[in-house]
């Protein structure tokens, strides 16, 4: 309590601000560990000396992350949370969960557990300034201390900006004893510099999401969203009161009991004497309208928010009615930790040392263990892998020569026709392998299958499966992720599955053994299902491949056969059952007749099936094995979920004898937790209700529990020579010392022979450093890699010609150099060589002999000044050389200045070419004026003259537009270089056409073009190595082989860059790819790829590459007819509208930065209609009356109009605005409205429809006005504001000001239609319902495939008095 006075002292002299002293002593004085710097860290779990309550839970391990948030279980990869609302999918403790990044020296995040008295009584203080009344004599036993020291906000850096100096200090403390836990928050004075960060994927989008404060059970009926959760801060302006208000007193101190041995169903924020004003001491009723909002979206959700300064205390929310009946309630059903691909599991083998190198390390005796709901990482030695092996009587083997094949963890033992390996006490398995006794397990392993789902076939491949067993209870938890949706529904009664993890990891009782203790690892099973009535029949065989690092078993899954068909809308429920299982000494096997329930809405529908299953496994013939066990499964869960694409199973299972016939026999309290024995020690099961605790492996009694035993300190480690004994909770860890590596026994460690690398001392056979690159390879044979602009094998490389492929413009020269080339637009053009076109004001673009270059023309009777397909050759100023050869005839001549062969110069092949003297000047022609002293012959197809034609030019000697034959009569038009356009001849008398004046033609940026610069620039121009570009070839389409960066990963794409299935190839060797069609000579357009929308009214969102299509019956959302109306690959579309006139839509796109549109009509394409002069396109309004466009640009900070085609196109304003978002137009009445997301001094303002009478309508009690829209039936202009978290509404003239709702998310975009508003959610990232008059919450649609939205439009059967953004 001294040292919370000091604190209190403080505060008052640094003025009400806690001081960073007042945060818990941290760092490495005090010996903290830290988080290695990064921008998704986790911690390795801190496996805790006391165990603590959270949420009603017991939890022994604690994970430390990156992003502001501390866990009872490992993370997710951060895009599964960081940009998400609470609650969250796994359990979480949030002091400030933000994408931070500690990368590039910017801060430091430290974390342990401390018991010294120093240290708790500072925390028993805050404590019992939270809770005077309830906790006054609280002192903990145990704190767990984590502490972010000046971390930065995750940015996406590029040569133009710099890391901001913008770094956040916070705090987070658990204290707890035997009896209850708080967790206490700590901001000092200035320690919140940032309150929030930028989306990874928001691209050119300025936008900022506020960091969360709270916390989140992690689990729920729905395994995706629900649970229980607790919201203190997420917004700005209940995050900036953090470090001035408290609940304890202390501002910038906030305390809260998060778990108690008493019932704690959620979290209890404190309220002591001397908190803050704004903090009530009460709970209070909810805000009117914001209970709908948790009612309709929170199924079994106890969404208590103490959001400041909104309302506090509890809401215990009621199932949502349109939910339908819930599956059997299992304990801790399908963890949130779960994980859904090999991606979200990490790896804790390689310890850093400090410096910066990699320690080995391994466990002689790894005895972490578990007795409650979450895991404990069991490990083995990394190099022990025992060979598959039989026990045979002929050929006698001992333990002397095989005790290798046993587990480190069992013994061996002779028998007369060989040996048996047998698990030590505190292990079981089949003594090849071992796992301590109620530890948690995982395993992983692909399914692959083929299946007739009713009448349709289905086929997958190696997709993933992954499990999670919790052994102190028998809980056995299975996901399958990746099984196409109609196999995976029709699969959700088939248990069997993860029934197979229930009975290897049962709970055993008394005289009895699980299946991992008799088969171990190494197994396989045979299963036979038929359904009924349909008589159904499918076969799974699931072969388990042994133990791999970590303790995780590896398994192969094969399913094949018929299921019956499974609609979306019906949920499967499962009784518990009873299994009896038949043992011989090589098998298992079993039969039952099983029911299960499928249930839609109020109707319920019972079938059945019968299965027959095998397993079989090499045993060890001297083992006991019973005749006969009976499997018990007391709860059974099977769920499909259609957000993440995973199907999970969930059973919780004891095996026994199958003499007890006892109906209703005693629960031992080993089995229902009703024990007594401590955290440190486990309970051991006896006969009836008797039980013992006892010491897990590594731990010695002390008094009621067990301490530690310092293996190391007592001399009882087995670690070698040149090691490091480290004591760890319940074992120990040899580490070699510097400059050695583990012996092949893995006992000791030998000399570390340093490989010797020949890329980097030279020894390599590659061509030298500028040609090509020397790779390491394992076994220290290098790779030799040309450089780009060579070829060869890499030991020869030579010079690739490049301008034998012609990638420069035709209107440009290329110059090869060694290992690249450049292009150089020619005289008369401008450009990069690339892309050339005609320079203004220039009449001498091209001289004769460059004009002859690129439009060679045949040859006339007579001497010839070229000669049959000759090719002339020019100087460097553009001229005819004095002597010209025949490329392929070999013949050579003389020519004059104007490029005509000089008489009886011409000298046959092979003989000496003649002398030729320097020509006279050049005769300043253009190539209009050349054509006409030297008219050329036709060539087949389109004649830029015609036969005999000689051309018209201008004054300036410019070829005209109209070229008209002067005896044939035909007409057409050409273009500057005077070429026929196709398709402007006309015949003879009729109507010659109308011809502009000549353009240079610029090929437009291909799809493939556009979506590479816009990851480049995503990328901040220098990409990493794991990182994908698009590769395009010279004419922009996409490569048909397309790799990621480095990786080695490869596969085939189609015209629209599309990867075709099947064809990704493993590192190491590439698909053959060929080419789909012959590629257009423009940009392909993407095609709408489903039908065009049924009538009525409907919304569109703008989702990245796709435009969503969400009907609307009356005002309700029929989430079961969405579906993607335009799929817009390398596009990421903001802002959207729609013109109800020609039924069209049009949209913003910030990566290719353009503004395109498309018909609704059948068979439409989509066609840009701007493609210059913007940079950040975001929001759009239509103006149906005018056929006019008004779009924001936020990266010129600019507001433009154009016409509908892209015309007529001028700027509105370009002064006086930051980061203009939104914009709306109010077509009758002629005027424009927009949003300014200054944040600091964000408005809305108004002009009319051509820029005048512009002015501020609002600049008061806003945030970041977000969405904009004009209601053209109330005529009422409304935002959506992400700061404020508002939904407001005001007349045209600013006047009538009001709230419709006060509880928002996070609103990208709004429109309003009919009785309701619809807005899109970057938390909930769907879109939301919100009902006019009463401001609730009534509907929300969350896309099947999650990314944030971005624009929306309503488009209405007939055209409204005024339209919206």
């Amino acid at each position: 309590m001294r040292a919370v006075a000091a604190v209190l002292a403080a505060v008052l002299a640094v003025g009400a601000a806690l001081p960073r002293r007042g945060l818990l002593p941290h760092g490495p004085a005090r010996r903290d560990a830290r988080l290695r710097p990064g921008d998704d860290e986790s911690s390795p779990g801190v496996l805790l000396r006391r165990a603590l309550r959270l949420y009603g839970r017991a939890a022994r391990r604690l994970y430390v992350g990156t992003n502001g948030v501390i866990s009872t279980q490992d993370f997710p990869r951060e895009t599964q949370y960081v940009d998400d609302d609470f609650p969250t999918d796994f359990p979480v403790i949030a002091p400030f969960l933000a994408d931070l990044d500690t990368s590039g020296d910017r801060g430091n995040i430290y974390y342990r557990q401390d018991d010294s008295p120093d240290v708790l009584d500072q925390a028993a203080g805050y404590v019992q300034a939270g809770f005077p009344r309830t906790a006054g004599s609280f002192v903990p036993t145990n704190v767990f201390i984590a502490t972010w020291e000046d971390v930065g906000a995750y940015q996406e850096l590029s040569q133009d900006t710099k890391p901001s100096k913008k770094l956040n200090t916070f705090q987070a403390v658990i204290a707890y004893d035997d009896e209850d836990t708080y967790a206490i928050f700590l901001y000092p004075n200035g320690g919140l510099q940032f309150l929030g960060t930028r989306p990874k994927e928001s691209y050119n989008v300025q936008l900022e999401l506020p960091a969360r404060v709270g916390f989140s059970r992690g689990d729920g009926d729905d395994p995706k969203r629900d649970g229980l959760f607790h919201s203190l801060a997420s917004s700005e302006q209940a995050l900036r009161r953090l470090e001035r208000e408290s609940n304890a007193g202390v501002p910038g101190v906030w305390v809260f009991h998060v778990g108690s041995a008493a019932p704690l169903e959620h979290v209890e924020p404190g309220g002591g004497g001397g908190a803050s004003p704004r903090v009530p001491q009460s709970p209070e009723p909810p805000a009117p309208g914001t209970a709908d909002y948790a009612h309709a979206l929170y199924s079994r959700a106890d969404r208590v928010s103490t959001e400041l300064p909104a309302r506090h205390g509890s809401e215990a929310v009621s199932p949502h009615p349109d939910h339908g009946p819930r599956a059997p309630a299992l304990l801790g059903i399908v963890p949130k930790g779960l994980p859904t691909s090999p991606g979200q599991q990490r790896s804790r083998r390689l310890h850093p040392d400090g410096d910066g190198g990699v320690q080995q390390s391994y466990s002689p005796n790894p005895s972490s263990y578990s007795s409650g709901h979450h895991g404990v990482g069991v490990e083995e030695d990394v190099h022990f892998n025992p060979d598959v092996f039989t026990y045979s009587a002929a050929s006698k083997e001992t333990c002397a020569q095989h005790h290798g094949r046993c587990s480190p963890h069992a013994f061996c033992t002779d028998y007369a026709t060989g040996v048996c390996c047998h698990c030590r006490a505190t292990y079981y398995g089949n003594g090849r392998q071992c796992l301590p006794e109620g530890a948690v397990h995982r395993l992983n392993g692909k399914v692959s299958g083929s299946l007739t789902v009713g009448q349709a076939s289905v086929r997958f491949q190696d997709v993933d499966l992954h499990a999670y067993i919790v052994g102190s209870d028998g809980r056995a938890y299975t996901a399958i992720s990746g099984v196409p949706q109609p196999a995976a529904r029709a699969l959700l009664p088939l248990l069997p599955v993860g029934g197979l993890f229930a009975w290897l990891f049962a709970l055993e009782e008394p005289g009895s053994e699980n299946g991992f203790s008799i088969t171990g690892a190494e197994f396989t099973q045979s299963l036979e299902v038929t359904f009924y009535p349909g008589e159904e029949t499918v076969h799974v065989t699931q072969t388990a491949e042994g133990l791999g690092p970590d303790n995780y078993l590896s398994l192969k899954t094969h399913i094949q056969g018929q299921v019956p068909f499974l609609p979306e809308n019906v949920t499967v429920h499962i009784a518990p059952y009873k299994e009896l299982y038949h043992y011989s000494s090589s098998a298992v096997t079993s039969s039952a007749h099983r029911e299960y329930v499928l249930a839609t809405g109020t109707a319920n529908q019972t079938l059945s099936y019968c299965l027959r299953q095998n397993i079989t496994f090499a045993g060890c013939p001297h083992a006991r094995l019973p005749a006969r066990q009976r499997l018990s499964v007391v709860r059974a869960f099977a769920l499909y979920d259609g957000q993440e694409h995973v199907l999970r199973y969930a059973l919780a299972a004891r095996v026994s004898s199958a003499q007890d016939n006892v109906e209703n026999p005693p629960v031992n309290p080993c089995h229902d937790n009703t024990h007594a024995c401590e955290a440190t020690a486990r309970c051991q099961p006896g006969a009836g209700t008797e039980y013992t605790c006892e010491c897990a492996a590594g731990y010695r009694r002390d008094g009621w529990g067990c301490r530690d035993v310092d293996e190391c300190a007592e001399g009882l480690s087995q670690c070698g020579p040149f090691t490091v004994c480290l004591n760890v909770p319940g074992s120990y860890r040899c580490e070699c010392r510097s400059g050695y590596r583990p012996a092949e026994d893995g006992q000791a460690c030998v000399p570390l022979v340093p490989a010797t690398d020949p890329c980097e001392d030279g020894s390599h056979p590659c061509a030298p450093g500028d040609r090509a690159r020397c790779l390491p390879r394992a076994g220290g044979r290098p790779a030799c890699e040309c450089l780009p602009g060579y070829t060869g094998d890499g030991i020869d490389c030579a010079d690739v010609d490049e301008c034998a492929e012609n990638p420069c413009h035709p209107a440009a020269t290329c110059y090869n150099t060694l290992g690249s080339f450049s292009c150089r637009c020619q005289p008369g053009y401008e450009g990069d060589g690339f892309q050339c076109t005609h320079a203004e004001g220039s009449t001498q673009r091209l001289t004769p002999c460059q004009h002859e270059r690129l439009y060679p023309r045949a040859v006339l009777p007579g001497p010839s000044p070229v000669g049959d397909g000759h090719v002339p050759q020019c100087d460097e100023e553009g001229r005819y050389r004095p002597l010209q050869c025949h490329s392929s005839t070999g013949h050579c001549w003389c020519v004059d200045a104007a490029g005509q062969e000089i008489a009886g110069t011409r000298t046959a092949p092979g003989s000496t070419p003649p002398r030729c003297g320097s020509p006279e000047s050049v005769q300043q022609l253009t190539p209009c004026e050349h054509e006409r002293l030297y008219p050329r012959a036709v060539l087949p197809g389109p004649s830029p003259v015609g036969d005999g034609h000689v051309p018209q030019c201008d004054e300036e000697g410019r070829y005209r537009p109209l070229q008209c034959h002067s005896s044939t009569g035909h007409c057409w038009c050409v273009d500057a270089a005077g070429q026929e356009i196709a398709g402007t001849r006309t015949a003879p008398g009729s109507t010659p056409p109308r011809c502009g004046s000549p353009e240079p033609t610029e090929r437009p940026r291909t799809m493939c073009e556009r979506w590479r610069q816009s990851l480049l620039e995503h990328y901040g121009g220098s990409p990493r190595s794991d990182q994908y570009v698009p590769q395009c070839d010279t004419r922009g389409d996409f490569t048909p082989l397309q790799c990621h960066g480095d990786s080695g990963y490869c596969w085939c794409v189609d015209e629209s860059g599309r990867e075709i299935q099947g064809t990704r190839s493993e590192p190491g060797s590439t698909p053959p790819c060929l080419p789909s069609v012959a590629p257009p000579s423009v940009r392909p357009s993407p095609r709408p790829d489903v039908s065009p929308p049924a009538t009525g009214t409907f919304l569109l969102y703008a989702q990245g590459q796709q435009i969503g299509y969400l009907p609307l019956n009356g005002t309700r959302l029929q989430k079961e007819a969405a579906k993607t109306l335009l799929s817009l690959h390398g596009s990421i579309v903001v802002g959207i509208d729609y013109d109800c006139r020609e039924k069209t839509i049009y949209w913003t796109d910030v990566a290719g930065r353009t503004i395109s549109r498309a018909s609704l009509e059948p068979g439409a394409e989509p066609e840009t209609i701007i493609n210059s002069g913007v940079i950040s396109p975001e929001g759009l309004a239509v103006d149906h009356l005018r056929r006019a466009l008004f779009w924001t640009d936020s990266g010129l900070d600019k507001i433009e109009r154009a016409r509908l085609d892209g015309s007529e196109r001028r700027v509105l304003f370009d002064t006086e605005l930051v980061n203009p978002r939104a914009i709306a137009v109010d077509p009758v009445r002629g005027n424009l409205y927009w949003t300014d997301w200054n944040r600091e001094a964000p408005k809305i303002e108004t002009s009319t429809v051509n820029g005048a009478n512009r002015r501020v309508l609002v600049n008061k009690d806003i945030g970041l006005p977000n969405g904009l829209t004009f209601d053209p039936f109330s005529k009422l202009l409304c935002w959506a504001d992400a700061g404020t978290k508002h939904l407001e509404c005001t007349f045209p003239d600013g006047t009538g000001r009001r709230i419709i709702q006060n509880n928002l998310n996070y609103p990208f975009s709004v429109i309003s239609y009919a009785n309701h508003f619809y807005h899109t959610d970057w938390r909930r990232d769907g879109v939301i319902a919100i009902d006019k008059e009463t401001g609730s919450f009534t509907d929300e649609y969350l896309p099947e495939q999650r990314s944030h939205l971005y624009g929306i439009t309503a488009v209405y059967p007939y055209c409204p008095g005024a339209r919206k953004k």
